[in-house]
Protein backbone atom coordinates (compact mmCIF):
# COMPACT_ATOMS: atom_id res chain seq x y z
CA UNK A 1 0.00 0.00 0.00
CA UNK A 2 0.65 3.55 -0.49
CA UNK A 3 1.57 5.82 2.15
CA UNK A 4 -1.04 7.74 2.30
CA UNK A 5 -3.44 4.87 1.41
CA UNK A 6 -1.84 3.88 5.02
CA UNK A 7 -2.24 7.54 6.70
CA UNK A 8 -6.09 7.35 5.34
CA UNK A 9 -6.43 4.20 7.15
CA UNK A 10 -4.38 5.02 10.45
CA UNK A 11 -6.54 6.14 13.37
CA UNK A 12 -6.31 5.91 17.20
CA UNK A 13 -7.06 2.71 18.41
CA UNK A 14 -9.40 2.17 21.10
CA UNK A 15 -9.09 -1.11 21.61
CA UNK A 16 -6.97 -3.58 21.50
CA UNK A 17 -6.46 -7.80 20.54
CA UNK A 18 -3.92 -8.68 23.89
CA UNK A 19 -3.53 -11.97 22.00
CA UNK A 20 -1.79 -10.47 18.83
CA UNK A 21 2.09 -9.47 19.17
CA UNK A 22 4.52 -7.24 17.08
CA UNK A 23 7.11 -9.02 15.78
CA UNK A 24 10.10 -8.52 17.75
CA UNK A 25 12.08 -7.26 13.81
CA UNK A 26 9.37 -4.71 13.56
CA UNK A 27 9.99 -3.18 17.47
CA UNK A 28 13.56 -2.58 16.41
CA UNK A 29 12.73 -1.09 13.31
CA UNK A 30 10.67 1.17 14.95
CA UNK A 31 13.82 2.21 17.74
CA UNK A 32 15.93 2.43 15.01
CA UNK A 33 13.20 5.16 13.19
CA UNK A 34 13.04 6.86 16.92
CA UNK A 35 17.11 6.89 16.89
CA UNK A 36 16.52 8.60 13.11
CA UNK A 37 14.49 11.21 14.01
CA UNK A 38 14.56 14.90 13.37
CA UNK A 39 15.23 17.42 15.87
CA UNK A 40 16.24 21.42 16.03
CA UNK A 41 19.66 21.36 15.54
CA UNK A 42 20.10 17.85 15.85
CA UNK A 43 19.32 18.34 19.62
CA UNK A 44 18.09 15.29 19.95
CA UNK A 45 16.76 15.87 23.96
CA UNK A 46 15.03 13.00 24.48
CA UNK A 47 14.54 9.04 25.66
CA UNK A 48 12.28 6.40 24.36
CA UNK A 49 11.39 3.94 26.43
CA UNK A 50 10.02 0.44 25.27
CA UNK A 51 7.68 -1.29 28.26
CA UNK A 52 6.21 -4.57 26.99
CA UNK A 53 6.94 -6.02 30.39
CA UNK A 54 3.40 -7.52 31.86
CA UNK A 55 3.99 -6.38 35.53
CA UNK A 56 5.29 -2.49 34.53
CA UNK A 57 2.59 -2.32 32.10
CA UNK A 58 0.35 -2.90 35.05
CA UNK A 59 1.70 -0.45 37.08
CA UNK A 60 1.65 2.35 34.37
CA UNK A 61 -1.88 1.53 33.37
CA UNK A 62 -2.79 2.86 36.86
CA UNK A 63 -1.72 6.16 36.45
CA UNK A 64 -3.03 6.72 32.69
CA UNK A 65 -6.31 8.07 33.72
CA UNK A 66 -8.65 6.98 30.55
CA UNK A 67 -5.90 4.72 29.12
CA UNK A 68 -5.79 1.98 31.46
CA UNK A 69 -7.34 -0.91 29.52
CA UNK A 70 -5.12 0.52 26.13
CA UNK A 71 -2.21 0.20 28.40
CA UNK A 72 -2.75 -3.31 29.55
CA UNK A 73 -3.80 -4.68 25.94
CA UNK A 74 -1.34 -3.13 24.01
CA UNK A 75 1.86 -5.35 22.80
CA UNK A 76 3.93 -2.05 23.94
CA UNK A 77 4.06 1.10 25.53
CA UNK A 78 6.47 3.51 24.10
CA UNK A 79 7.34 6.50 26.55
CA UNK A 80 8.54 9.72 25.23
CA UNK A 81 10.75 11.42 27.21
CA UNK A 82 12.51 15.29 26.92
CA UNK A 83 15.95 15.52 28.84
CA UNK A 84 15.25 17.41 32.02
CA UNK A 85 18.72 18.29 33.02
CA UNK A 86 20.21 21.26 31.32
CA UNK A 87 23.75 20.35 32.42
CA UNK A 88 23.01 16.93 30.96
CA UNK A 89 21.74 18.34 27.94
CA UNK A 90 24.45 21.02 27.26
CA UNK A 91 27.63 18.33 27.85
CA UNK A 92 25.54 16.28 25.35
CA UNK A 93 25.60 18.43 22.76
CA UNK A 94 29.08 19.50 23.28
CA UNK A 95 30.14 16.22 23.15
CA UNK A 96 27.84 15.47 19.94
CA UNK A 97 27.36 18.76 18.34
CA UNK A 98 29.00 20.38 15.53
CA UNK A 99 30.33 23.76 16.79
CA UNK A 100 27.78 26.15 14.60
CA UNK A 101 25.12 24.20 16.68
CA UNK A 102 26.73 24.36 19.98
CA UNK A 103 26.89 28.33 19.46
CA UNK A 104 23.10 28.52 18.09
CA UNK A 105 21.71 27.06 20.95
CA UNK A 106 23.54 29.39 23.28
CA UNK A 107 23.19 32.19 21.62
CA UNK A 108 19.47 31.79 20.96
CA UNK A 109 18.19 28.88 23.49
CA UNK A 110 20.01 29.32 26.52
CA UNK A 111 19.43 32.63 27.55
CA UNK A 112 15.92 31.97 27.84
CA UNK A 113 13.89 30.58 31.14
CA UNK A 114 14.28 27.19 32.17
CA UNK A 115 10.43 26.46 31.90
CA UNK A 116 11.35 28.13 27.54
CA UNK A 117 14.03 25.95 27.12
CA UNK A 118 12.18 22.64 28.21
CA UNK A 119 9.30 23.29 26.25
CA UNK A 120 11.90 23.61 22.86
CA UNK A 121 12.67 20.26 24.14
CA UNK A 122 9.39 19.13 24.47
CA UNK A 123 8.51 20.66 20.25
CA UNK A 124 11.46 18.21 19.28
CA UNK A 125 9.99 15.08 20.98
CA UNK A 126 6.54 15.60 19.15
CA UNK A 127 8.32 15.78 15.67
CA UNK A 128 9.94 12.07 16.87
CA UNK A 129 5.74 10.94 18.12
CA UNK A 130 4.88 12.10 14.40
CA UNK A 131 7.49 10.28 12.82
CA UNK A 132 6.47 7.42 15.24
CA UNK A 133 3.00 7.59 14.32
CA UNK A 134 3.38 7.58 10.37
CA UNK A 135 6.23 4.56 11.11
CA UNK A 136 3.48 2.72 12.63
CA UNK A 137 1.02 2.98 9.81
CA UNK A 138 3.04 2.32 6.98
CA UNK A 139 3.98 -0.92 8.55
CA UNK A 140 0.49 -1.77 9.54
CA UNK A 141 0.90 -1.45 13.53
CA UNK A 142 -1.77 -0.02 15.28
CA UNK A 143 -1.38 2.89 17.80
CA UNK A 144 -2.70 5.40 20.52
CA UNK A 145 -1.38 8.50 21.14
CA UNK A 146 -1.70 9.20 24.79
CA UNK A 147 -1.30 12.71 26.61
CA UNK A 148 -3.79 11.02 29.05
CA UNK A 149 -1.41 9.83 31.64
CA UNK A 150 0.18 11.06 34.83
CA UNK A 151 3.98 11.98 33.51
CA UNK A 152 5.17 12.32 37.42
CA UNK A 153 4.01 9.16 38.17
CA UNK A 154 5.45 7.50 35.03
CA UNK A 155 8.89 8.72 35.90
CA UNK A 156 8.60 7.45 39.01
CA UNK A 157 7.64 3.68 37.96
CA UNK A 158 10.46 3.64 35.53
CA UNK A 159 12.73 5.48 37.51
CA UNK A 160 14.14 8.24 35.44
CA UNK A 161 15.23 11.10 36.81
CA UNK A 162 17.23 12.73 34.08
CA UNK A 163 14.25 12.58 31.95
CA UNK A 164 10.52 13.70 32.17
CA UNK A 165 7.55 11.48 30.25
CA UNK A 166 6.03 14.03 27.96
CA UNK A 167 3.82 11.86 26.13
CA UNK A 168 3.19 8.02 26.01
CA UNK A 169 2.01 5.47 22.65
CA UNK A 170 0.16 2.70 22.79
CA UNK A 171 1.23 -0.08 19.87
CA UNK A 172 -0.55 -3.52 18.85
CA UNK A 173 -3.21 -5.08 16.95
CA UNK A 174 -6.69 -3.45 17.09
CA UNK A 175 -9.85 -5.77 18.46
CA UNK A 176 -12.19 -6.77 15.94
CA UNK A 177 -14.60 -4.71 17.50
CA UNK A 178 -12.70 -1.74 18.13
CA UNK A 179 -15.68 0.61 17.58
CA UNK A 180 -12.91 3.43 16.59
CA UNK A 181 -12.26 1.67 13.13
CA UNK A 182 -12.60 3.73 10.14
CA UNK A 183 -15.30 1.21 8.15
CA UNK A 184 -17.08 1.84 11.70
CA UNK A 185 -16.24 5.32 12.80
CA UNK A 186 -15.12 7.65 9.51
CA UNK A 187 -12.26 9.41 9.90
CA UNK A 188 -12.96 13.08 10.53
CA UNK A 189 -11.04 15.81 8.96
CA UNK A 190 -11.04 19.55 7.66
CA UNK A 191 -11.72 19.98 4.04
CA UNK A 192 -8.29 20.55 2.41
CA UNK A 193 -8.64 23.97 1.17
CA UNK A 194 -9.76 25.17 4.71
CA UNK A 195 -6.54 23.30 5.86
CA UNK A 196 -3.80 23.80 3.19
CA UNK A 197 -2.61 27.04 1.23
CA UNK A 198 -0.38 27.45 -2.03
CA UNK A 199 1.03 30.67 -2.60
Amino acid sequence: MSFIKNMQGRYTTKKYDASKKIESKKIEDLKEILRLSPSSINSQPWQFTFISDASTKDELSKVSWLNTQKVIDSDTVVVFSRINDLSLFEKQIEEELPEGAVNYYKEFIKPLPEAEIKSWFDRQVYLAVGVFLSACANMGIDSTPMEGIEPENYDKILGQTDYASIVAVAIGYRSEDDFNQPHKKPKSRMNIEEVIKSI
